[in-house]
């Protein structure tokens, strides 16, 4: 039964900067496509980006040339740092595992002010 826990959100200005962290328990972590997603308020989950096993990264539109997401296989944590950011981009975001099935962590609060 793999675990994730994200944490590093926040409160911040537009402009700013965040960096979330998930880390990773249970599982044979470097195998899994790991992967960020966001909840808006009254809105469905939506994708932000992921890292295959492989390394390879895939993004929103919205998010290219802003946020990086990455991987340390042997912190078993992937990363989405977030760099100027948007009162649009306010939401829980959550931590996604991929495998055999689909795991979630529990979300973490990003709210950007203007």
């Amino acid at each position: 039964q793999v675990q994730l826990v994200e944490s590093g959100g926040g409160l911040v200005q537009a402009g700013g900067s965040l960096r979330l962290s998930c880390a990773a328990s249970g599982g044979i972590f470097r195998l899994y496509t790991m992967g960020w997603y966001l909840q808006a308020p009254g809105k469905q989950r939506e994708f932000v980006a992921t890292v295959t096993s492989g390394g390879t990264t895939s993004y929103t539109d919205s998010v290219k040339c802003r946020f990086t997401i990455s991987r340390d296989n042997a912190k078993k944590t992937v990363y989405l740092q977030m760099n100027d950011l948007k009162p649009e981009d306010t939401a829980v975001y959550f931590c996604m595992g991929a495998l055999d099935r689909t795991y979630w962590g529990q979300g973490t609060q990003v709210t950007v002010s203007s």
